[in-house]
């Protein structure tokens, strides 16, 4: 079990969380509380992953100024059902991207195994927990060292350097999050 602590320095939280192999899959649970602009937040969410870092099933329980919301999704073949309802939208999507957390970089990250120099645009369902929305968005990793890589939201003009450790875990995401502490 890996069990650390990153700091979200843009949405001023702290994240406890611990992954650990379960059946021959990967369980990821989390806890995230913070502060951002006029909102107090609590996050947990857990996910099922499989051996190759595929997502398969999320569920992510948030308080926002004392409002609760719970997300569910299931990948069932190639789609997903969202909050027991099929979304066609997110047809063969394989990732997710919940945006209080650097934790879902890691799925594309050790999913691709992109050699130094490698590059792959995916699509993910992007999941806005503090605004409560989740959509598809296109992205690019190209790994530009081997332990950095570089991020594109294809639909923005947001980029960043993640820096990860040797479990693709990341130790540094500039200006959003930094691991301040980590045990074995």
């Amino acid at each position: 079990m890996k069990t650390l602590i990153w700091q979200g320095i843009a949405f001023q939280s702290l994240e406890y969380f611990k992954l650990k192999e379960e059946n021959g899959n990967h369980i990821a649970n989390s806890r995230i509380i913070g502060r951002y602009h006029d909102s107090i937040y609590t996050i947990d969410y857990h996910i099922t992953i499989d051996k190759d870092w595929n997502t398969l099933d999320f569920l992510i329980e948030s308080e926002i100024n004392t409002v609760k919301h719970t997300l569910k999704g299931k990948k069932i073949q190639d789609e997903w059902e969202i909050n027991n309802s099929m979304n066609p939208d997110l047809k063969g999507f394989i990732y997710i991207d919940i945006s209080l957390t650097p934790f879902t970089n890691t799925l594309p990250i050790n999913n691709l195994k992109l050699p130094v120099n490698g590059s792959q645009e995916i699509k993910v369902i992007y999941i806005d927990v503090l605004n409560n929305v989740i959509k598809p968005v296109s992205q690019q990793y190209t790994r530009i060292a081997p332990d950095t890589y570089h991020y594109d939201n294809l639909q923005t003009d947001f980029k960043a350097d993640i820096l990860v450790d040797a479990d693709g875990l990341v130790v540094s995401y500039p200006e959003l999050f930094e691991k301040i502490a980590k045990l074995a």
